[in-house]
């Protein structure tokens, strides 16, 4: 009687401790409020891994989108035949970052006044877009859009266009987190495109260009 009491006892423990576990998992999940914001800034690398580093980022995938071509590869996307963009799919938690901050971040990251490509890479899937994914993205765009115009912080007029989200497409994994996976090719190929040297040209001190890339 004694052993099957003290048998109850530990599955009783046992039970109890997964119940604990388990609501610590739910009350975790039920604190984030996961949202996406899709970016165009030239090479997703360099999106991807700036966008990595901010707090409150989840998770950062590079693809193509804004096209007409189902399934595009990286080779067909950069002849310039599919009509899509290099861009990125950021998933955040809303309660740490909200959208207006993250179009705060992509603004000053990139140059919006560059309407043939990106720093050294060229051609309309190098551009720059922001894609919306619903009306209340799409509103806060475009106030963040017209306030930057109005600031007059930039030399020239923004040509970076507000687009409604269309079906995003994941590029080949090896593209994925490039800057983890080719760190020295990453930062060799950033480096020379001159993108940091353009954004705190154009930006002065409220250029952003991530964590390491300063």
């Amino acid at each position: 009687m004694y052993m099957i009491n003290r048998t109850r006892r530990v599955l009783w423990g046992f039970a109890a401790a997964a119940m604990f576990c388990g609501s610590l998992l739910t009350a975790s999940a039920e604190e984030q409020k996961l949202e996406t914001a899709i970016f165009a800034g030239g090479c997703f690398w360099c999106v991807e891994s700036d966008f990595e580093a901010v707090p409150g980022v989840v998770d950062a995938v590079s693809g193509y989108t804004g096209g007409h071509k189902d399934n595009p590869t990286y080779g067909e996307v950069v002849q310039e035949t599919t009509g899509h963009l290099e861009s990125v799919r950021i998933t955040y938690d809303a309660n740490k970052i909200s959208y207006k901050q993250m179009l705060h971040l992509f603004w000053r990251s990139v140059d919006p006044t560059d309407g043939g490509g990106q720093f050294c890479d060229r051609g309309e899937s190098y551009t720059t877009a922001v894609f919306t994914l619903n009306d209340e993205q799409k509103a806060v765009a475009e106030a963040s859009k017209k306030e930057l115009e109005a600031s007059k912080a930039l030399p020239d007029p923004v040509v970076t266009p507000i687009r409604a989200a269309a079906k995003f497409f994941p590029a080949e994994d090896y593209h994925q987190d490039y800057h983890v996976k080719n760190p020295y090719r990453y930062k060799l190929y950033r480096y020379g495109c001159g993108r940091d040297r353009r954004v705190k040209s154009l930006w002065g001190d409220d250029a952003w260009v991530g964590k390491g890339h300063s």
